[in-house]
Formats: C-alpha cells, sequence, structure tokens
C-alpha cells in the first residue's frame, strides 16, 4: 500500500507492538471497528503498518495535532479496546509520540 505522509508539522503515533497468539478471540474484528472509527476522528491523517516474520507490527498513526491524539485517546470503544488489548490480545506494546517538524527523501526515478 502506497501513503503519502502529511505536510510538517504533525504527530506521529508510532506503536510497536507484539499479539498473544493464545488468545485472539475478538481481535479481528477490534483491529477492524479501530481502524474505521480511527479514520473519521477530527485531525487523523493516515496510517502505516507493517508486521516482520517474528510477528512483531509497527504501525505509525499521523494526526494533525496533539489535541486529537488525546481525543482518540479517550473515546469510548477505543478505551474498551485497550483494556481488552492489555488483558487479552498483546504480548506487549510500545508506544511514542512525536511531533515531526521537517521531513525529506530521496526517490529514484
Amino acid at each position: 500500500m502506497s501513503f503519502t505522509r502529511p505536510e510538517p508539522p504533525y504527530y506521529a503515533v508510532i506503536i510497536t507492538s507484539t499479539l498473544d497468539a493464545a488468545n485472539l478471540d475478538g481481535y479481528e474484528a477490534m483491529d477492524k471497528r479501530m481502524a474505521e472509527l480511527g479514520r473519521a476522528q477530527p485531525g487523523y491523517l493516515g496510517r502505516e503498518s507493517r508486521t516482520d516474520p517474528q510477528g512483531r507490527e509497527l504501525t505509525v498513526l499521523y494526526y494533525r495535532d496533539a489535541a486529537s491524539i488525546a481525543a482518540w485517546q479517550q473515546h469510548p470503544e477505543h478505551l474498551e479496546a485497550q483494556r481488552r488489548g492489555r488483558e487479552q490480545w498483546y504480548a506487549n506494546y510500545h508506544i511514542e509520540v512525536a511531533r515531526v517538524e521537517r521531513a525529506y527523501g530521496f526517490e529514484r526515478e
């Protein structure tokens, strides 16, 4: 999937995680619902996600501002997904929030 990052400044929420394969009941439906709800949140700019062969996932969510991230973090359905994630679905996760001030790159034609 191709993704064009937003123009700075913006925020990136970087999530690294590993699922607990022993107890994934309901995870797929929750993941789909969170993606749907997340896209509808004010300030949401996009998402990129990759999973390595060992099952570790790296997801980066892009937001216009810190207030948008805070609002999403407190969304009632998202709070329930967070609770179930800690109790049931994830072996581990780590979240970092960064403000991107500038960005640049190179692409060979």
